[in-house]
């Protein structure tokens, strides 16, 4: 028997639901203002995002007006765009390359199903609606904690490395064979903001 393989996404911006304020803050600004380091595929591409999604008072092209004035406005289409939060993500985490490995090696690990490291998630329609039963984002930070030595990471930063290179939001909890879990509700995991 054949299993139905119709998957369900929800745009890249649905991942506001699960930042807080100051987190979608720190995460763009940290992206801006490094920007000048990233390769010039990413900068391109945030570049061609800004410049369609950003409008900033006195530059006709927002992406040439200075980083500090961009990333307000940025944030606010950061929660409207997916396109912006796409080119944002995939930046942040080519920024934390050594968290993205030890991710990527942790949900591996963990059987998740995941796309290559080097894949260009920017070209997925979206996030994922069906996320692995039992494995909410504390589950995950404390075996985060366990593997790596690493002990300055933050929650948040392990969360957003987990959601991005799954290219999952928890949603819709099932299990290994991917039917739905018997609490299939939204549990506090999907609530939380992260």
């Amino acid at each position: 028997m054949e299993k139905d393989k119709e998957a369900s996404f929800f745009p890249f911006h649905a991942i506001n639901e699960f930042m807080t304020d100051e987190y979608r803050e720190a995460v763009v600004r940290s992206v801006l203002l490094s920007y000048a380091t990233l390769p010039e595929e990413f900068s391109s591409r945030i570049d061609r995002n800004i410049k369609k999604a950003v409008t900033i008072p006195g530059f006709r092209n927002s992406a040439k007006a200075p980083a500090q004035l961009r990333v307000k406005p940025a944030i606010d289409s950061f929660q409207k765009n997916p396109a912006l939060v796409a080119a944002i993500l995939a930046a942040w985490a080519e920024l934390h390359a050594t968290l993205r490995q030890q991710v990527y090696d942790l949900l591996i690990s963990r059987e998740w199903e995941l796309l290559p490291i080097e894949a260009d998630r920017t070209k997925l329609p979206g996030f994922l609606t069906k996320w692995p039963k039992g494995e909410d984002f504390d589950t995950l930070f404390e075996a985060f904690k366990t593997s790596s030595s690493d002990t300055t990471t933050e929650m948040n930063d392990v969360s957003l490395m987990v959601v991005w290179l799954s290219g999952r939001l928890p949603y819709e909890f099932v299990d290994k064979n991917g039917l739905p879990a018997e609490d299939d509700s939204l549990s506090s995991a999907a609530t939380q903001e992260n």
